[in-house]
């Protein structure tokens, strides 16, 4: 193999700034002197075609001196391929790849195709990603550059633009460079919410003189004048236009001015240049445009096969269009797109047969498989089932996008109508998980043409309910999925069975309205469906629902209780517990079962973290949250509340606020709970999450009642749970008692007897103390006489014994004015000054306040009443010093604030001075 280049100005490289460029030279000069410093950047450049991106990362890159340099381009050709951008960019790091945690080892081999079996979260992915790059630039700084990102594959995007999301204190330095055109493929998840420099046509006296330096004289002005105006002082149009352009128009303004986009002129150009040479050196090109991989060894062998003299090469090279090299490049981007699309389609599908068979099917054979099926002239059922494979290669790696496009190109050339809608329907699934819906609905079209068998209807039918539930979760996604359990029942109880569980917890989400349309349903076709022998978690749970849904909760708890000890043994399977374990949390609130809601809602976040699983693990930091904060824990609950914010932001999507809702209204912050309060109605209009509303309601009755607002905290109470044919469990529950107590302390306990016997048939079923004290204390807030004294000394000694230290402190409250009211002072001021001394202990100033009746000093927002050794920390450093006193090590905790390890030891130097301790023992 040999290696031909050619100087061209795209690849000159110069160590000066680029012409017309100094502000954007500065600022990346100031890049990387921030880089060099310790600190990591990233920057995003956007522009048109030919505006001069690339010409800017090439400046940045040989400015770099002392850095490690990786570079990445995207091709639009391989945006099917999982990972094959991510591939380019870290090949060259994986000899760091032991120094990550194993699962972020183990989730980055697997993407990388390097021998992991795991099938990694995209999520996973990219922590591990943002660990490499943190590992590669330990030695010396890091500069990423990532040209036509537009053009990367789903996937790489994704774990890229999350890392660049996360980096802080690493010296690494990512640069984008995107282009802003209506040819961009919707939906592509670019580098949003990044810093962006908007790249804009050089200035006219530069323009002016880099036309004049390419254009031999003389020339006529005012043609120079419209060549200036028509390419908006676009460098690549300057260039380009001005090899067309004749004589006679330079000299006497004979040309005809031309009403087309820049773009589109250049590719013109382009075209006409590729249409010049001769056949050979044509074909030569659409071997290298039809190759993403840019390998030099694979078009030396395609060149061979289609016998090709090597001379040819040098005509290419010395057209100014292509370099040969280690790599095989193209002057530009838009060169390969106009060398594969001048071609006719018989030419580009030829190209594709040639490309595949000099493919090695044993190192290569995904690729090998793509281009054959581009180079399918129709329907072939061995490039079909080559495809199929590859999805399913795809699919472990974690591609799940590129497992849809390769699922659904087989289904075009899959000729057995029978096959094609199974792949159809396989291409849809895929396609539902790689986060397109839409793409996903016409798949399924595809999938039930003319479909009879009811068995594939029926899982239809469930890819398009689990759809609407991921992108509406109001009422229409129970009684979809419903529709789909119905049809699976007479062919896979279990699937059938799982399915009627999903429309329980669907309905759960879409609020009270889906009671009849849903939940009801479920249950009493779940009971005509026996369950397997023996019975899995699984179906215990369904059982026990169907129970409380049909008959009530009180004949319901036995099963549900066999259902939470199921739940609770050490074999259950970490799929299963990812599926389910949110549920039957609830369940365990449901029957007020504090213990193995608590032990169960830490095993759901402990399997969230190891899966690194991107659709649990909010929601799991939410259910650990609230065990958090009924313990009294609200620091620790704040904390995973805010983990939930920070990983939506690192991962780009909207997160779950119910956990930080908790928080403001144990807290008594009005402001900060008003506005989470308002931001979860709004998740009815914008996810049709009708529980959305119940949350923030029972969060304002709550948090009125601990600033005494009792009016207020009753209709909001009684709003949260008015609407209900049969109480959920959890939260409309808890509704009943902030408005029984609302009531009562407002003086219509009257207007509360209903709710008690609501609460009473709920709490006296379970029979926990939890339940015991809950209503031991609200029948006491309704009890007139002195009869209710001894309800309140049951609630104080049921509670007492629960970990649930708010609701404790809240009965010592109550009682306390219970006294207070009836002049007993000295009984009255120890049981409030008691309450007092936990409230504030716990943060809880709402309450504090109410107990003695006036102000409470209020801490600075944010702090948590921390110890004043923490009082000049950060909230996230004092979060880092909590996980520090857990035992993480500093990828853990890394992990868990999704940084990379030198980001939790740069703010672990900080910690060490501001605290004046030299060690993570002292901490």
């Amino acid at each position: 193999m040999f290696t031909l280049s050619q100087q061209t100005e795209r690849s000159r490289p110069e160590h000066g700034p680029v012409l017309g460029r100094r502000r954007e030279c500065d600022l990346l000069d100031g890049l990387l002197d921030a880089v060099r410093g310790g600190a990591s950047r990233v920057l995003v450049l956007r522009g048109e075609p030919g505006v001069g991106k690339s010409r800017l990362l090439e400046y940045v890159t040989t400015r770099a001196q002392g850095f490690r340099v990786a570079r990445v381009a995207g091709v639009q050709s391989e945006m099917e391929l999982p990972y094959a951008g991510l591939y380019q960019l870290c090949a060259a790091m994986t000899d760091r790849l032991d120094r990550l945690p194993g699962v972020q080892r183990d989730a980055v081999s697997g993407a990388l195709g390097m021998g992991s079996d795991r099938a990694p979260d995209g999520f996973l992915v990219a922590l591990g990603v943002l660990g490499l790059l943190s590992e590669a630039a330990r030695d010396r700084p890091l500069l990423c550059v990532v040209d036509d990102a537009q053009w990367l594959d789903r996937a790489s995007m994704q774990a890229l633009a999350f890392t660049a999301r996360r980096l802080q204190t690493e010296s690494v330095a990512v640069v984008f460079a995107a282009r802003t055109s209506d040819e961009e493929p919707p939906g592509v998840p670019e580098p949003v919410g990044l810093p962006e420099l908007l790249i804009k046509g050089l200035p006219e006296p530069e323009a002016d003189a880099l036309l004049r330096s390419v254009l031999p004289g003389p020339w006529d002005e005012r043609v120079l004048r419209r060549v200036l105006a028509e390419s908006r002082g676009n460098p690549l149009a300057l260039l380009e236009l001005s090899r067309r352009s004749t004589p006679a128009a330079l000299t006497g303004g004979f040309g005809l001015p031309s009403t087309r986009p820049v773009g589109e002129r250049i590719r013109n150009t382009y075209v006409n240049r590729i249409a010049g040479l001769p056949a050979d050196t044509r074909e030569f090109l659409l071997a290298a445009a039809v190759d993403p991989t840019g390998e030099p060894a694979l078009l030396w062998r395609a060149a061979r096969e289609l016998r090709i003299d090597p001379e040819v090469a040098t005509d290419a090279v010395a057209a100014g269009l292509v370099q040969v090299g280690d790599r095989v490049r193209f002057f530009h981007p838009m060169v390969r797109s106009a060398v594969y699309w001048s071609a006719s389609p018989e030419e580009r599908r030829g190209m594709h047969r040639t490309l595949a068979e000099v493919t090695d099917p044993a190192a290569d054979p995904d690729r090998r498989a793509w281009h054959a099926a581009h180079g399918a002239t129709g329907p072939d059922e061995s490039i079909a089932a080559e495809l199929e494979r590859s999805a399913g290669r795809a699919h472990t790696r974690g591609g799940s996008a590129a497992a849809a496009a390769l699922l659904a190109r087989a289904v075009e050339l899959t000729p057995d109508p029978v096959r094609r809608r199974d792949r159809a329907l396989a291409a849809a699934r895929a396609t539902h998980e790689a986060g397109e819906p839409d793409r996903a609905l016409k798949l399924l079209s595809l999938a039930e043409t003319d479909l009879v068998d009811e068995r594939r209807r029926g899982e239809v039918d469930l890819v398009r309910a689990r759809i609407a539930f991921t992108t509406d979760r109001g009422a229409e996604a129970p009684g979809l999925l419903l529709t789909a359990a119905e049809r699976l029942a007479d062919h896979d109880v279990e699937l059938a069975r799982d399915t009627y569980l999903e429309v329980v917890n669907a309905a759960i989400f879409a609020g009270p309205q889906a009671y009849d349309d849903g939940q009801y349903e479920a249950a009493r076709a779940a009971r005509g469906l026996p369950a397997p022998r023996p019975p899995r978690p699984t179906d215990l749970l369904l059982d026990g629902l169907a129970v409380r849904i049909i008959d009530g909760h009180a004949a319901a708890v036995p099963e549900l209780r066999r259902a939470l000890g199921a739940f609770r043994e050490p074999d259950l399977s970490p799929t299963e517990g990812l599926r389910w374990l949110w549920l039957i949390c609830v369940t365990a609130v449901g029957l007020w079962d504090h213990d193995t809601m608590s032990v169960l809602a830490g095993r759901h976040l402990r399997l969230a973290r190891e899966a690194g699983q991107a659709t649990a693990l909010p929601f799991a930091l939410t259910m650990r949250c609230v065990v958090h904060v009924l313990d009294g824990e609200l620091a620790e609950g704040a904390a995973l509340a805010q983990e939930v914010q920070t990983f939506a932001e690192a991962v780009g999507t909207a997160a779950p606020i119910y956990g930080a809702l908790f928080v403001a209204a144990w807290r008594g912050r009005e402001a900060e709970c008003l506005d989470l309060s308002r931001r979860a109605d709004e998740g009815v209009e914008h996810r049709g999450e009708g529980v959305g509303p119940v949350v923030s309601r029972w969060a304002r009755a709550l948090l009125y009642n601990g600033l005494g607002r009792y009016p207020e905290a009753a209709e909001a109470a009684d709003l949260a749970s008015r609407e209900y044919v049969q109480l959920e469990m959890g939260i409309p529950v808890w509704s009943l008692v902030e408005y029984i107590e609302a009531n009562a302390r407002a003086g219509t306990a009257a207007q509360a007897a209903d709710a008690l016997d609501r609460l009473t048939e709920l709490t006296r079923a379970s029979g926990t103390d939890w339940a015991r004290g809950i209503e031991a204390r609200s029948r006491a807030l309704l009890t007139e006489d002195a009869g209710a004294e001894v309800h309140y000394l049951e609630a104080i000694e049921a509670l007492g014994r629960t970990s649930i230290r708010g609701e404790s402190a809240r009965a010592h409250l109550v009682y306390g004015e219970w006294l207070r009211d009836r002049g007993r002072h000295d009984e009255a001021a120890r049981e409030l000054g008691l309450a007092q001394s936990r409230f504030e202990a716990m943060d809880m100033r709402g309450f504090a306040q109410r107990a003695v009746g006036g102000s409470v000093h209020r801490p600075v927002e944010g702090t948590g009443g921390t110890a004043s050794t923490e009082g000049d920390l950060t909230p996230k450093e004092v979060h880092i010093v909590r996980l520090v006193r857990e035992g993480l090590t500093n990828s853990e905790i890394g992990t868990r604030l999704f940084v990379s390890p030198r980001t939790v030891e740069w703010h672990l130097r900080k910690i060490f001075g501001k605290l004046g301790v030299t060690s993570r023992r002292q901490l």
